[in-house]
C-alpha cells in the first residue's frame, strides 16, 4: 500500500470551520481554520444563522487549503465531512433556505399539542416519563416552526441538519450518515433508522416521508462532488464524498475510544463524556445513545450543555486583561489563563463549582442553575477560573459513575479531546480527580480524525475500523494521578460536590417560582 494518500476532512464546529488533509497514517498534514459567527438573536434565546453564510465560508476555508502551493490535488482521494450536531434547515423544493437554521444553542420552545392524548399522558406520567416526552416536543425546532411559521414549512420540501445541507450543496443529493442524527427528528436510536408512524418519535416529530433524506452508514460513499461545488470550493469534481458522523462521535473514534472500558471525554463547547457500546444502552431511561461513527454501535453520553463554553463565558466577564495582553503577545487569551492558576492548590481553597448554567431534564432538572459557593477574602479570578475547570471534571466524573452502573462496565482509562486537551492544567486536573490515567490524543483536531478514518476505511485502505483506528490514532501524553490531589478531590467529590444538588434544589425551585427563570413548561 502506498502512502501517499490524503483525505480531505471538513470539519465545521460550532465557533469554526476546518479543512484538514489527513494522512492514512493519521498525521493532519495540513488545516486551514476560519472563525464564524456561532450564530445570531433576533429575539432573546434564539440563535439563528444563514445556511449560506456557513456554505461561504466552507468555500473560503477549502478554497484557501487549494491555494497553497504545496498542497497537491492529485494525492487527495476523498472528502469526508463532520459538523456540529442538532442544527437545522428548512430547504424548497429547489433546494433553497427558506428561514434561518436553527442552531442547537436555540432555547425557543414549543407547545405541546395533540400529542401526548389523555391516555398517553396518564400512561407517561405513571412511568415517570411526562415531563421528558414534554420537554422534548417543546425543543423540537420542527413543531416551533410548524406551529409559528405555518407557511414556511408548508413550503418545506426537505428538513435536514447542517451536514446534510453540505452534502447537498456538495453532491446534489439529499442524504446524510446515521453518524449525524443527533436531533429532535422521527428517528428510531435502537435501529438507527427513520422511525416507523407508530412510534414515538413520529408523533413527537411530525416529518412527513417526503421532507426526510436518504441515510446511509459511516464509512458509505454519500456521492460525488458535482462540478458547481468545485468550482466554488476548489475540491475536485468527482470526488468521492464518504459518510463519516457528527463532531462528539467523530471525536470519539479520533480518540481511539471504541471499546466500552475507554471513556472519552470531550472538552468542547459542550463537555461530554461518551463511550462506545455494541449494543443499546441508556444512561439516562429515555434518553438515547446516539449513534456511533463505527457502523451498527452506539454511544452513550453524559453532557453538560455548558461545557468549555464557561470558559469563554469567563473570558467575556473576567478575562479583559489576558485578552489584551493576548494580543499584545500573540498568543491565546486560554494560555494565559492556564499560568494564571498554576500556583492554585486543589480545590480552589474552598471554592466549589457546579455547571449547571444551562439546566437539563434529568439530573440536574429544569429548576437547576450553576452555583459557586466557598467565597473567603482570599480568592481571586484565578481561582474562579480554576473551580470552573474542576467543577466540569466532577460533573463529568459524576456522569462515568452513572455510565458504570448502568453498563456493568468500568471505565479503565480516560482519553480527552476538545479544546481542555490543550490545557495541561486541566489534564492534570481531571486525572487527579479522576484518580486514573489521562490520556491526549497525537492530535488536537479530533474530530476531523475521526472523519477521516471513516473515509479510509470506505476507501478499503483498511480491512475495518479496528485496524484504521490502531493504525490511525495513538497517545501523545499519559497524565497520572498525583496522589495527595488525588486524595483532596476525592474527599471534595464524595462530602461536598455530590451533595450540592440536592442541598440546593428546593432553593432552585422557589428561585424558579418566583422568577420564572428557567421557564416551566
Amino acid at each position: 500500500m502506498e502512502k501517499t494518500e490524503l483525505i480531505l476532512s471538513i470539519d465545521a464546529g460550532t465557533q469554526s470551520i476546518r479543512a484538514a488533509l489527513v494522512d492514512i497514517n493519521g498525521n493532519i498534514v495540513d488545516l486551514v481554520k476560519t472563525e464564524i459567527e456561532p450564530y445570531f438573536s433576533v429575539q432573546p434565546g434564539w440563535a439563528e444563522q444563514d445556511p449560506l453564510y456557513y456554505w461561504q465560508k466552507l468555500t473560503l476555508t477549502t478554497r484557501a487549503l487549494f491555494a497553497k502551493p504545496e498542497t497537491k490535488e492529485s494525492r487527495i482521494k476523498a472528502v469526508t465531512l463532520t459538523t456540529q450536531r442538532g442544527t437545522v434547515i428548512n430547504l424548497d423544493k429547489n433546494g433553497n433556505p427558506l428561514r434561518p437554521a436553527i442552531i442547537w444553542l436555540d432555547q425557543r420552545v414549543a407547545k405541546v399539542e395533540k400529542y401526548p392524548d389523555i391516555l398517553t399522558e396518564t400512561a407517561l406520567r405513571i412511568i415517570n416519563m411526562r415531563d421528558a416526552v414534554h420537554y422534548a416536543i417543546q425543543q423540537g425546532e420542527c413543531n416551533w416552526i410548524r406551529q409559528n411559521q405555518s407557511e414556511i414549512w408548508e413550503k418545506t420540501a426537505k428538513f435536514v441538519l447542517l451536514s446534510g445541507w453540505f452534502t447537498y450543496k456538495l453532491t446534489g443529493d439529499y442524504v446524510d450518515s446515521i453518524g449525524n442524527m443527533v436531533s429532535y427528528m422521527p428517528f428510531n436510536y435502537k435501529t438507527q433508522n427513520w422511525a416507523e408512524q407508530s412510534h414515538m418519535n413520529s408523533k413527537m416529530f411530525p416529518i412527513s416521508e417526503e421532507k426526510r433524506f436518504r441515510l446511509v452508514k459511516p464509512s458509505e460513499i454519500m456521492g460525488y462532488i458535482s462540478k458547481e461545488a468545485s468550482s466554488e470550493t476548489g475540491i475536485p469534481a468527482g470526488l468521492p464524498i464518504i459518510a463519516a458522523a457528527a463532531d462528539k462521535s467523530a471525536e470519539v473514534l479520533g480518540a481511539g475510544c471504541v471499546v466500552p472500558e475507554i471513556g472519552c471525554l470531550s472538552y468542547g463547547t459542550t463537555a461530554t463524556l461518551q463511550t462506545t457500546h455494541k449494543r443499546y444502552i441508556e444512561i439516562t431511561p429515555f434518553f438515547p445513545s446516539y449513534p456511533s461513527a463505527v457502523p451498527g454501535a452506539f454511544n452513550t453520553e453524559v453532557m453538560i450543555f455548558r461545557g468549555y463554553w464557561m470558559i469563554n463565558w469567563f473570558k467575556q466577564q473576567f478575562g479583559h486583561k489576558e485578552m489584551e495582553i493576548s494580543k499584545i503577545k500573540g498568543v491565546a487569551p486560554e494560555s494565559l489563563f492556564d499560568e494564571m492558576i498554576s500556583d492554585i492548590p486543589p480545590g480552589s481553597m474552598g471554592l466549589m463549582l457546579q455547571p449547571y448554567w444551562t439546566p437539563g431534564i434529568k439530573v440536574p432538572g429544569l429548576e437547576a442553575k450553576g452555583s459557586i459557593i466557598g467565597f473567603g477574602d482570599v480568592h481571586t479570578r484565578a481561582h474562579i477560573y480554576r473551580a470552573i475547570i474542576e467543577g466540569l471534571a466532577y460533573a463529568l466524573r459524576e456522569g462515568m459513575e452513572k455510565t458504570k452502573k448502568r453498563t456493568g462496565i468500568v471505565i479503565e482509562k480516560i482519553r480527552v479531546s476538545g479544546g481542555g486537551s490543550q490545557s495541561e492544567n486541566a489534564m492534570q486536573i481531571t486525572a487527579d480527580i479522576f484518580n486514573m490515567e489521562v490520556e491526549k490524543p497525537h492530535t488536537y483536531e479530533t474530530s476531523a480524525l475521526g472523519a477521516a478514518i471513516s473515509a479510509a476505511v470506505g476507501m478499503k485502505y483498511y480491512s475495518g475500523f479496528d485496524e484504521a483506528v490502531k493504525a490511525m490514532t495513538r497517545i501523545s501524553k499519559t497524565y497520572t494521578p498525583q496522589i495527595k490531589n488525588a486524595e483532596i478531590y476525592q474527599e471534595l467529590y464524595q462530602k461536598v460536590y455530590l451533595k450540592l444538588y440536592k442541598r440546593l434544589k428546593p432553593l432552585y425551585s422557589t428561585i424558579r417560582d418566583i422568577t420564572d427563570y428557567p421557564a416551566k413548561f
